[in-house]
């Protein structure tokens, strides 16, 4: 029998040309989790020598025009349409930077080029963060080779934006490599933008690969139960005490710290020198580091606006339903089936249970003996970009016990670590109720509909419909008695013709 492939998702492709690197992520699919099936990277420094010459680097536009040659291959090769290439600081305010890029247009025939303007590249890295953190308030910093932007977010609106020649190169030339002539500088580039102190008291976003190899340091030093930068949140005193440490460091130091990267080693003092100038100027409370930038910014603004609106924790939960579960109608009456069991829960934690019902068949396709941990892992490490730790953490853990893995299990390790005792608690709770769904509906919303929970008094009662092809089994008392422990309830099951004429 021939093999009929799978429809073929539509992908676009685009390139972030920096002062200091140059990288091609290509996407799949219209979804409002952006899914990266390529992404690579190039460090080429285009921007180092441009303070003092005002042009690219001759050597690094040899090589850029290599490299954009293979980068556009792979594109093609990989059906990326559109594939767009996005030039930042170093192209735009170099004077051979149009002659470059009249070059590139003649080798790279078709393709669309743009050079964006300071505010351009404010707007594009503020719109990617946004994708991921959606409800942002506070003030967005995206550090780059060349340039820093800096953008006012009030509750996820985007408002005034700056352009700063604070990038990691540009301060090393500005500064001849002196930090504390950088601290000068860069403290006399921030008092030219007031608003900065609007943010007091609240967030910081971080975004640009210097500032993500900070995070990573910081990673590897504390233990973190989570290598993952994405949403990685540290408080303000920590942000400063990192930030002097690396600014002071010698080099030999640096190549020591676990987790710092070989190829950010001479851009991590001056990366660590304009935080803690920032922290300074804007009085946060936290600083957020965010994989989101740029990139993600052009790939959201390609997107139908009705996907835009979407609820990015609610979309994650569907397109992890969609990829690994067996019946997109059962999530929903699950929400509802559970509903009983958690009558005074807040908003947010009324979306965690719909997510957590929506990713509740994830393993279903995994091998028995593995399909906890698998699934654990999958929704712990899933690409979701508005999952922040704590979120991440919770439906794992409960996903894990929907597939009764043991409460002391090694790989919930870092799940108990990043949940207080009350959400680990809701968060097994949760799990152990789909399991007992699961077992009576076999995953399916007929069988489910034949079933109703709720509690009475000191009493949790399972209805069930006669003839509806679910019945109280021993797995259905085992596990109804669990769900009732955990409540600290007495199980009841019982047959209930009025279920039906609940529905």
């Amino acid at each position: 029998m021939p093999f009929d492939p799978p429809p073929a998702m539509p992908r676009c492709g685009v390139v972030d040309l920096g002062s200091n690197s140059v990288r091609l992520v290509v996407y799949e699919g219209h979804t409002r989790n952006p899914i990266p099936i390529f992404n690579e990277k190039a460090v080429l420094r285009l921007g180092r020598g441009l303070q003092d010459t005002g042009r690219l680097n001759e050597d690094a536009v040899a090589q850029t025009l290599t490299v954009m040659h293979r980068y556009h291959a792979v594109a093609r090769g990989l059906g990326a349409n559109p594939f767009e290439v996005l030039a930042t600081a170093a192209v735009r305010d170099a004077d051979n930077g149009p002659a470059f890029v009249e070059t590139l247009r003649k080798r790279l025939p078709g393709v669309s080029i743009h050079i964006l303007s300071g505010q351009e590249e404010a707007a594009y890295a503020a719109d990617g963060m946004l994708c991921g953190i959606p409800e942002a308030d506070g003030i967005l910093a995206d550090i780059g080779g060349g340039s820093l932007e800096v953008v006012r977010l009030t509750n996820g609106v985007r408002g005034l934006s700056q352009t700063l020649k604070l990038g990691v190169i540009r301060l090393a030339e500005r500064s001849g490599g002196d930090p504390v002539r950088a601290r000068a500088i860069a403290e006399t580039d921030l008092q030219s933008v007031p608003w900065l102190s609007e943010a007091a008291g609240k967030d910081m976003y971080l975004v640009g690969g210097a500032w993500r190899a900070l995070a990573r340091i910081h990673i590897a030093q504390t233990g973190y139960p989570l290598a993952m930068v994405h949403h990685y949140t540290i408080g303000r005193e920590d942000a400063r005490e990192l930030s002097g440490l690396l600014s002071t460091a010698p080099r030999k130091v640096l190549e020591r710290l676990p987790g710092a990267p070989r190829r950010r080693l001479d851009d991590l003092p001056f990366a660590a020198i304009a935080l803690r100038r920032l922290l300074r100027a804007t009085n946060v409370r936290r600083v957020v580091f965010s994989a989101s930038g740029l990139r993600e910014g052009w790939f959201m603004r390609r997107l139908p606006r009705e996907i835009q609106q979407q609820d990015p924790l609610i979309s994650a939960a569907w397109e992890l339903a969609a990829r690994h579960g067996r019946d997109p109608s059962l999530p929903p009456a699950l929400a509802a089936w559970t509903l009983p069991l958690f009558s005074r829960e807040t908003p947010q934690a009324a979306k965690l249970r719909e997510a957590l019902c929506w990713m509740s068949d994830v393993g279903s396709h995994d091998h028995p003996e593995f399909r906890a941990e698998q699934a654990f892992l999958r929704v712990l490490r899933q690409p979701g970009v508005a999952l922040d730790h704590y979120t991440r953490a919770f439906l794992a853990l409960g996903i894990a016990l929907r597939y009764e893995a043991e409460s002391d299990a090694p790989f919930l390790r870092p799940a108990r670590l990043l949940l207080d005792v009350e959400s680990a608690n809701r968060a097994s709770l949760l799990g152990i109720a789909l399991r007992l769904a699961y077992t009576l509906s076999g995953g399916t919303k007929d069988l489910l509909g034949g079933t109703r929970l709720r509690i009475e008094g000191s009493r949790l009662v399972l209805s069930l419909r006669p003839n509806s092809g679910v019945f109280a089994g021993e797995s259905v008392i085992r596990r109804l008695e669990r769900l009732a422990l955990a409540l600290g309830l007495e199980a009841v099951a019982e047959e209930d013709f009025a279920v039906a004429a609940a529905e």
